[in-house]
């Protein structure tokens, strides 16, 4: 923490969580709160994100009504998407709320979408602080987002209890997780559930080596054969399930996760990584610091410009990606 003569002295800062939720938006909306009252701050709560912010949806957080949210899922605040805002003069007038609102500075929770808007408020002279919170984990300049974790151990749950099916009826399963531009979702529950192969966007595969593959372990009588796709993968789990079953292996069901991903009780690394960005977010502000992401690199929290962070995905590792192949491989 910074010594009281080395803070700056504000009066409000105002919190917003925008795009999708993620598991843990609450931990860092109420270690942004806490933190600032512990400085002497008022923090102040804008609902429905960037909508609410232009509608003037702000007002000042009750200190009693944080206790229990760290646990919950979802968004306290709530968040819509506002094609407005994306507009120039929209972000102007989401700008004239925040000084009507006497808001000195702004922290913003969300993923790519939210922080490029974060980035325009700054351009514009806002004080802006970012949290990456997104279950895709595709922002990039930070190890991992707030909810990644919670998000991939409910994929890991459900390709855990599919498995048990597909070993008990002999068949190959496909699993669409959550990922349209990203596979990091994919390829950790692939890796982590012992799936057989695992379908990403950064990667495109060879749909009859993948066939080749299947046919072997059908051969040696493996009794399940388990895929997991991104939802953007090049080629889709639809098509690849129907694939399956057109070569008289094993047939084959398709099951989409879809939004179960992005709800629940966050696990305690995404609260404790909420707090830790929360509380880093209002710290930078104090420290005069805005128009950056705070972000996890390594396990220490630092800061990076937005404009560094903004237009850019976080690659999949690609040694990641061929350690899944060679664990899914089977015996000669």
């Amino acid at each position: 923490m910074l010594r009281p003569s080395e803070r700056r002295s504000w009066v409000r800062i105002a919190i917003l969580t925008s795009g999708g939720d993620a598991p843990g938006m609450n931990a860092a909306v109420r270690a942004v709160a806490r933190t600032a009252f512990s400085m002497g701050w008022q923090p102040m709560k804008v609902e429905s994100g960037y909508k609410g912010l232009l509608e003037g949806d702000i007002s000042p957080i009750d200190r009693r009504k944080l206790g229990g949210i760290i646990g919950r899922g979802g968004t306290v605040l709530g968040t819509e998407r506002s094609k407005e805002f994306q507009a120039p003069d929209g972000q102007q007038a989401a700008i004239r709320r925040l000084e009507e609102a006497g808001v000195e500075g702004l922290v913003v929770i969300g993923g790519e979408g939210s922080l490029t808007g974060a980035m325009k408020l700054s351009e514009r002279g806002v004080e802006v602080v970012g949290i990456p919170a997104t279950i895709d984990n595709d922002v990039w300049g930070t190890e991992i987002a707030i909810g990644v974790d919670t998000a991939l151990n409910t994929a890991l749950e459900t390709i855990d209890r599919i498995k048990d099916t597909a070993s008990s009826h002999h068949r190959a399963h496909v699993i669409e997780v959550m990922g349209r531009n990203c596979g990091y979702l994919a390829l950790m529950s692939a890796i982590a559930g012992g799936a057989e192969a695992v379908l990403v966007p950064e990667f495109e595969p060879d749909p009859e080596d993948l066939i080749g593959f299947m046919r072997k372990a059908y051969e040696q009588g493996k009794s399940h054969f388990i895929v997991v796709a991104a939802e953007g993968a090049k080629l889709s789990a639809k098509e690849f399930d129907e694939y399956v079953n057109s070569t008289r292996t094993y047939e084959s069901r398709l099951t989409v996760i879809g939004h179960a991903q992005r709800g629940g009780i966050p696990t305690a690394f995404d609260r404790i990584l909420g707090s830790r960005l929360g509380t880093a977010a209002v710290e930078a502000l104090a420290a005069g610091q805005h128009g950056v992401m705070v972000a996890l690199t390594g396990e220490l929290i630092g800061t990076l410009p937005l404009e560094e962070v903004i237009g850019k995905l976080r690659p999949l590792d690609p040694q990641m990606y061929r350690m899944a192949g060679v664990l899914s491989a089977l015996p000669e």
